[in-house]
């Protein structure tokens, strides 16, 4: 065990985007949202936010929906028509999370790069900002807008449309690693990697296209796992855990 004089002290992040993936709102093996899990999710936000962080959060959909599973089927439902699916997908994980948070007493906004007027309000940047600064946090749903394009991509680029100073991504394990860890319990984690080497290795961080964003921009990454009870509050605290992927190792 580390010496608690040798650990790092915490980064102080103002602002920072995080990357929920839609199995984040559903038990392990299931489908559909747990109010279980979005409470659970929710109860960290509001701590968090408490502090004065600003928090965006970006959803995924695989809890109800993926574009691509669609693909082998593409004579029957198009393969874009299949990624607005998935799209629309993620609003419906936005809403359940805004409506956990707002039983908590948690002021939020759920913005869409869809228009869904009923649900959410549109995508704009200078807005968003807004909200940010009042406290509220912000739900970006709808990802990209655009068809073939992951809710990973999405991350990267609204994260750095807000300016914010670190994407946490929250994923199933503990953070990167050479190998599949569920397949392989041999598999090394990384704690620290820099961009290029996720690339090169085409690791599994965020997609190619995301991190090539993150790199382009300098934006840290760090992925981590939100089924350790109180992960995804310390990740926003800037405590130090998982995987930090930066320019330099």
């Amino acid at each position: 065990m580390a010496d608690p004089a040798e650990t790092p002290p915490p980064l102080a992040y103002r602002r920072v985007l995080l990357k929920l993936s839609g199995e984040s709102f559903t038990p392990s093996g299931k489908s559909g949202i747990s109010v279980a899990e979005c409470l659970e999710i929710a109860r960290q936000l509001k701590r968090a936010a408490q502090t004065g962080v600003q928090i965006a959060v970006v959803v995924g959909a695989g809890n109800i929906l993926r574009g691509a599973q669609f693909s082998a089927g593409g004579e029957v439902i198009k393969p874009a028509t299949a990624h607005y699916m998935g799209m629309l997908a993620t609003i419906l994980n936005g809403v359940a999370l805004q409506e956990t948070l707002e039983s908590l007493n948690c002021e939020t906004r759920v913005m869409s790069a869809i228009r869904c007027d009923a649900l959410a309000e549109p995508f704009i940047r200078r807005r968003c900002l807004r909200h940010l600064e009042k406290g509220r946090i912000v739900i970006l749903v709808g990802g990209t807008g655009n068809p073939f394009v992951t809710t990973d991509t999405a991350a990267a680029q609204k994260a750095r449309e807000i300016g914010a100073e670190v994407i946490l991504k929250a994923t199933k394990v503990d953070g990167v690693y050479n190998d599949d860890p569920e397949k392989n319990p041999h598999a090394v984690l990384y704690h620290r990697l820099s961009y290029d080497r996720a690339l090169q290795d085409q690791l599994q961080v965020m997609d190619m296209t995301a991190i090539t964003t993150c790199r382009e921009a300098n934006m840290p990454i760090i992925v981590f796992n939100f089924n350790r009870e109180g992960n995804i509050e310390r990740a926003i605290a800037g405590e130090r855990i998982g995987t930090l992927v930066t320019k330099e190792m």
